[in-house]
């Protein structure tokens, strides 16, 4: 049996655009929740985002410079694995 190009174009598996919106409400709906969440309890964690060890704090006279070093490594790895598995389970 041969299979011609004609017989591929005919197995079409779009998605309706309003479910891939709905779809993709509901995920960002979700990640706006963990976010909330993880700022409404930030202040119970074992440990404080914004001042770990290596994020950088200079007190002048009358001026404070904040460079949170490690916090954005932290969030960085942090993101980087989330958005990781979410684009493995959506394959």
């Amino acid at each position: 049996m041969f299979l011609s190009w004609a017989s591929f174009g005919s197995c079409d598996f779009t998605m309706d655009p309003l479910r891939e919106l709905g779809r993709t409400l509901l995920f960002l709906g979700g990640f706006v929740v963990l976010i909330g969440a993880l700022l409404f309890f930030g202040g119970k964690l074992p440990f404080r985002l914004g001042r770990l060890p290596g994020d950088i704090v200079y007190r002048g006279g009358h001026s404070t410079i904040y460079f949170p070093i490690a916090t954005c490594l932290v969030l960085s790895i942090g993101l980087n694995l989330l958005l990781w598995l979410f684009s493995r389970f959506r394959r």
